[in-house]
């Protein structure tokens, strides 16, 4: 009966064993698909926020003096000293845009840069809209990316630098996967488990 007993736990377990490595076969080429496109989509939002923010500094950098003159009639419409602060701002604003590239494209900072792009995002659009709103600022082209795109601070600067924080999300919590670890199933074990002579 012993006997009996033990062959029947014996079969049960091997059954059960050839399911997990079933499971495991059919459920290990979906998981690897849907991590390496994942990583694909945060290597594309991270190169991308990298280059827009270096592509916005650099466009800054080509119109410095216009740029600056902008940011002096923002500083005045807050009523702040503009002939003291508008080069310190202006450099902030670029030296910031550059740091935030420069977190991005180091692998190990890429979950700070992501933060930082996306503090500075949201604290261009929350000046936007103040700006418009609390201001009740004159239309004033923001030069945010040079002469080349041209936009008027308020809503529509706003509500694109808002879109442009789902690359940077994307980025934070897609930096976190890493590969997955073998499991005891993928083991492969070149014969069966020694048993004890106790």
């Amino acid at each position: 009966m012993d006997a009996e007993t033990r062959e029947h736990g014996d079969a049960e377990s091997t059954f059960d064993s050839h399911v997990a490595e079933c499971q495991s076969v059919s459920a290990g080429p979906r998981h690897r698909v849907a991590a390496s496109v994942l990583k694909w989509l945060v290597h594309i939002c991270r190169f991308a926020l990298a280059a827009l923010f270096l592509f916005a500094a650099g466009a800054k950098l080509t119109i410095l003096k216009k740029f600056v003159g902008n940011v002096a009639e923002l500083l005045s419409s807050m009523h702040i000293n503009y002939e003291r602060w508008q080069w310190p701002a202006t450099i902030a604003v670029i030296v910031a845009e550059v740091i935030a590239a420069l977190l991005l494209l180091l692998p190990k900072t890429v979950r700070l840069g992501a933060i930082w792009a996306g503090a500075l995002l949201i604290g261009f659009s929350a000046f936007a809209l103040y700006y418009t709103y609390g201001l009740h600022g004159e239309p004033l082209e923001c030069n945010c990316f040079g002469g080349i795109i041209a936009s008027q601070l308020g809503v529509t600067t706003a509500l694109r630098n808002l879109a442009l924080l789902i690359p940077a999300v994307i980025v934070f919590f897609g930096a976190r996967v890493r590969s997955p670890r073998v499991s005891k199933g993928d083991l492969d074990f070149s014969g069966p488990p020694s048993r004890s002579g106790f």
